[in-house]
């Protein structure tokens, strides 16, 4: 059960830092880019909101933010390890592959 745990809240901190990578795009303003990323959190353990690609790809065509699905894809992979470098079962590989993959996406 705690594994479950945590993998849910790395999946919830994944989707804050996807969030606030997304709002920024968007353009919003500081309590609104806030409020976005939290809802997307929220979303982490709603079945029915879960899919934030969906959710970000179709903000970002409403919005004429050009991002591909494999750019916010790629985002998302390096949040995701962000967010497991943040969780009290990390370890230093976790912080050589946040590292790689940011080079993966420059």
């Amino acid at each position: 059960m705690a594994s479950l745990r945590i993998d849910v809240m790395r999946m919830v901190r994944r989707n804050k830092l996807v969030g606030m990578w997304a709002a920024e795009k968007l353009a919003l303003a500081e309590e609104n880019a806030k409020a976005y990323s939290d809802e997307l959190a929220r979303g982490a353990v709603d079945v029915n909101r879960n899919d934030i690609l969906a959710i970000i790809r179709r903000d970002f065509d409403a919005a004429g933010v050009d991002q591909s699905d494999e750019d916010i894809l790629a985002v998302m992979n390096v949040c995701w390890l962000e967010a497991g470098n943040q969780t009290e079962t990390s370890d230093a590989s976790d912080g050589a592959l946040v590292q790689i993959a940011r080079n993966l996406v420059k």
